[in-house]
């Protein structure tokens, strides 16, 4: 029996990338002998509803072919919906086409991109991964990447902005446009329930499910899709000479060794932020009032 599969493309992922090329890469999907049906975003948030209008008249695999934004609009399609329960036969799958700009969630498992998930998809090779659940004063999302607030975010902000159009090399022209308006800022928190409030100002901090950002960046080096935890990395007070000489190291992860960060797993957050803030949650910038985050163990399949 063939393999039924909904690939969604954004074909402005990757300053217009992913338009040019999807194509002949799903003739290579269907060239495997999988069903393979196409739908193409034409605006931000259309991948969410196709996706939830697939899900709901019974399709289960998924094909994102754009960037972690196209990936992060799926799953939200997806979920709370496919929080089935276990053994059901309904699990969603979601495989990457990362024909986008930043692509960092399948860095986890391999640096050879769209060929890894083709081979993937031909050997039908499947594993669960957790996802991650944000309340918020407005509702709720879910991510399978990273959540940041402050300085990640902020330079996110100013890439997407100013820089889009220059692939991974504007994410390093974000950090150094945001170098000259460095600030830090307290975002209360607590992990597990456990202690008093953190409410220390920060460089940043980090809630992961996977390793990489901006690409090729390791904010999260400890971080493991698939562990059943939340990873936080946090970066306390730090001046702007004293952040771009240790900048390399978040492509190494060692940055974490520095003496003003601190990591933890979690298997829930709590805040106590006093209104709407600015994250970035798995590429994507949003204004919200971030209230708590939980770890959806396994909730998900992917090609990887």
């Amino acid at each position: 029996m063939k393999q039924r599969f909904l690939a969604i493309v954004n074909p402005a992922a990757g300053g217009g990338r992913c338009g040019r090329l999807a194509e002949a890469t799903l003739a290579r999907v269907r060239d495997m002998g999988i069903d393979l049906e196409v739908a193409t975003t034409k605006c931000p948030g259309e991948a969410t509803e196709i996706a939830r209008t697939a899900y709901a008249s019974g399709i289960r695999n998924f094909l994102a072919a754009g960037g972690d934004g196209t990936s992060f609009e799926i799953v939200n399609g997806l979920f709370p919906e496919a929080l089935s329960p276990a053994g059901s036969g309904e699990r969603s799958t979601l495989g990457f086409l990362p024909l986008g700009t930043g692509n960092s969630f399948l860095r986890d498992f391999t640096d050879r991109g769209v060929e890894h998930t083709l081979e993937s998809l031909k050997e039908n090779r499947r594993r669960a991964c957790d996802v991650i659940l944000l309340r918020h004063a407005e509702g709720e999302l879910y991510f399978i990447n990273l959540l940041s607030l402050g300085f990640p975010a902020d330079v996110a902000e100013t890439t997407n902005r100013s820089f889009k159009g220059w692939g991974e090399h504007g994410y390093i022209m974000g950090v150094l446009a945001r170098l000259a308006a460095l600030k830090h800022q307290a975002f209360p928190h607590r992990l597990d329930g456990a202690g008093e409030w953190n409410r220390d100002p920060a460089l940043f901090l980090v809630f992961s499910n996977s390793k990489f950002t901006g690409g090729k960046m390791m904010i999260s080096p400890k971080a493991d899709p698939s562990d059943g935890k939340i990873e936080h990395v946090r970066w306390g007070l730090i001046g702007r000479l004293q952040l771009l000489w240790t900048f390399p190291r978040l492509f190494t992860g060692t940055h974490i060794e520095h003496a003003r960060a601190f990591r933890a797993p979690a298997e829930c957050v709590e805040f106590d932020l006093n209104g709407p803030a600015t994250v970035m949650i798995d590429g994507e910038i949003l204004r919200l009032q971030c209230q708590s985050l939980e770890i959806l163990p396994g909730a998900l399949d992917v090609i990887a």
